[in-house]
């Protein structure tokens, strides 16, 4: 009974902090201006796909709506819709989410002007409206954004002069405005990358800029006074005796140096978490910088109970953060691989900016001396290669359409991946183990980016493979080269996964000889057998002509020449049904004179393999 008056009192304190707190969200009747918000959003937007579809405006909590993050507190603070196809305009009515700190609107087919109402947006750290069709002037007021860390609105058709106002915003990390039709002179920008390629206006011929140069320029100093030293304080003068010949440029190597040095170490002191003593709002970019101390008391220590997968790249334990948040851990090995820590941080940034609905998305991280953390939501439905063989009321979790759809997803995900984001990242392990499962289970691709992140050699060359067997393409396992054909080559494979219910490589009935699915699905296509191919779990009930279909996308993908495996976006529009029947016969009549010279095996492949790839496997849901 006193526990049920405690919980009882607790709930009215709740409900009357909500009261209080909800002030400048709820209108006297009760309307949250959030969800008025959106709703306004999504009518200007015209939405091919419908992924807007649970944007209701008779909610009152907008947190579980698609693409829509909120903060502890329950309030909107990302905004993530790229890549969607969506046309429109952005609507005024963005300014009164008032708690946004990301907006990323990138690869859409949005077009009006940016609305003045951006400005409102205090806590914006991100805003993403590249590759659009958006056009007018880019708002002077932009820099009262003080929180704005990445501004990318390049690939737009923008005019007007870039707004001196951004010189005043001081941690800003990114600024592209490339490839519009700005005019007008650069103001002073702090970013460590400023982008402006692209702008015929500034960057022509007459132009006094040098377009193919990453401003800003290298920082000025202050003027000589004549003597051979520079003025400073009242207290201190220090005058520096150089040679006439060479005494400005050696000065300027030792400066350069010095804020060379001072950033790294800042970068350092930041990033590393050292007895736990720092600030919790400490962000990189737009994501939270967590504690070890945290993560140990999530995650149990650690505990082997609260492992969901083990990988090649590390161990994912389930945690639980203190205000009940239920996260998935990636606990990285091999962290003395990485590249210093400017170098994590650069990686860690990008994985983060690659959004989508297909990613999972990266909320967090944590550095230590000896560690290296990363922070993803949690994924109830597991991965694709647990929920392949689950079954309810008798019948398979992953019924035949639900595949289609993860298949469909997956592609989605990699074409961002591969043609949508700057720099592109490969994935180089695409496999059902690393697909996972949201609440809805749309298909969510994991561990993007991870590769890299460990391997900082050339990004087209790697010494260390990294994959699993059976899913690594042919020219990766015999030369260590990877490109985004790699990942079309696994995604081949991961096509077949989802078909047949198994793994890409199995032993054999007698134990001890590895039989290769690629290598049984051609004999099988060949003998028209596909019928054999399909899990025995879906019991016939698939359909014959998207069976079909689905292997012969897979067949294209899986090419031993990677110069002849379509790319991630032509993969996608022949699973929806666009090309693939020219697509496949042009590659039937290129192959039937010389058909005993690709009638190599991918076990072949395999066995002659000089490198050593360790085949891991992701176990239960992540």
């Amino acid at each position: 009974m006193e526990k049920e008056k405690f919980l009882f009192w607790k709930l009215g304190l709740m409900v009357l902090a909500f009261i209080g707190s909800s002030y400048s969200t709820l209108s006297p009747t009760g309307v949250n201006f959030e969800v008025v918000a959106l709703i306004a959003i999504k009518s200007d937007l015209h939405d091919p796909y419908n992924v807007l579809e649970n944007w209701d405006a008779n909610s009152v909590d907008p947190c579980s709506w698609r693409m829509i993050t909120c903060s502890p507190d329950g309030y909107v603070s990302a905004l993530g819709l790229p890549s969607l196809s969506l046309s429109g305009t952005i609507s005024p009515g963005i300014g009164n989410l008032t708690n946004l700190q990301s907006i990323l609107l990138q690869n859409n087919e949005i077009s009006g002007f940016i609305p003045t109402s951006i400005v409102k947006l205090e806590k914006l750290e991100t805003l993403d409206l590249s590759n659009n069709k958006l056009t007018n002037e880019i708002p002077e007021a932009v820099g009262d954004l003080k929180n704005l860390n990445y501004l990318r609105l390049n690939n737009n058709s923008l005019t007007g002069p870039i707004p001196g106002s951004l010189s005043k915003v001081e941690g800003l990390t990114l600024v592209d405005l490339s490839y519009n039709n700005l005019s007008g002179s650069l103001p002073k920008v702090s970013a460590r990358t400023f982008k402006i390629v692209g702008n015929p206006l500034i960057c022509g011929q007459a132009s006094q800029y040098n377009c193919s140069v990453v401003y800003p320029e290298p920082l000025s100093f202050p003027p000589d006074n004549g003597k051979g030293y520079s003025k400073s304080g009242a207290k201190h003068h220090v005058a520096i005796a150089f040679g006439a010949s060479f005494s400005a440029a050696f000065l300027i190597i030792i400066v350069v140096g010095l804020l060379l040095w001072w950033r790294y170490r800042r970068n350092q002191q930041i990033f590393f978490d050292v007895n736990d003593q720092y600030d919790p709002e400490v962000r990189l970019g737009h994501l939270r910088r967590y504690t070890f101390k945290e993560l140990r008391a999530a995650t149990d220590h650690f505990n082997s109970k609260n492992i969901l997968g083990k990988g090649g790249f590390g161990i994912v334990y389930k945690g639980r953060l203190s205000n009940g948040t239920v996260v998935a851990v990636k606990r990285l090995k091999d962290y003395n691989a990485v590249g210093g820590e400017i170098q994590f941080q650069t990686e860690v940034e990008l994985i983060s900016l690659a959004v989508h609905r297909n990613l999972l998305h990266l909320w967090g991280f944590c550095s230590t001396e000896n560690e290296r953390l990363l922070i993803y939501p949690y994924m109830p439905n597991g991965s694709v290669a647990s929920r392949l063989k689950d079954h309810v009321n008798g019948r398979p979790v992953l019924d035949w359409s639900r595949r289609k759809r993860i298949a469909l997803g997956i592609a989605r995900g990699l074409v961002y991946l591969h043609e949508q984001c700057d720099p592109k990242i490969i994935h180089r392990d695409v496999k059902a183990a690393n697909i996972l499962l949201d609440e809805d289970f749309e298909a969510v691709v994991g561990d993007f980016g991870l590769a890299k992140l460990l391997d900082h050699r050339d990004s087209h060359v790697t010494t260390a493979v990294r994959g699993t067997v059976g899913h690594i393409a042919p020219e990766y396992l015999s030369t260590g080269q990877s490109s985004e054909k790699t990942d079309v080559f696994g995604f081949g494979i991961l096509l077949l996964e989802l078909i047949t219910g198994q793994k890409a490589v199995d032993f054999g009935r007698g134990g001890n000889q590895k039989a290769v699915m690629l290598d049984w699905v051609k004999k099988l296509h060949e003998d028209g057998k596909l019928n054999l191919l399909v899990d025995r779990e879906l019991k016939n009930e698939y359909d014959r002509m998207e069976l079909e279909e689905m292997v012969q996308v897979s067949l294209l993908s899986t090419h031993f020449n990677p110069s002849h495996r379509p790319k991630m976006s032509e993969v996608l529009r022949m699973l929806e049904g666009d090309g693939l029947a020219e697509k496949w016969e042009q590659s039937r009549s290129m192959e039937a004179p010389r058909y005993e010279k690709h009638s190599k095996r991918y076990s072949d492949f395999v066995e002659e393999s000089s490198l050593v790839v360790e085949a891991m496997e992701l176990s239960g849901p992540r």
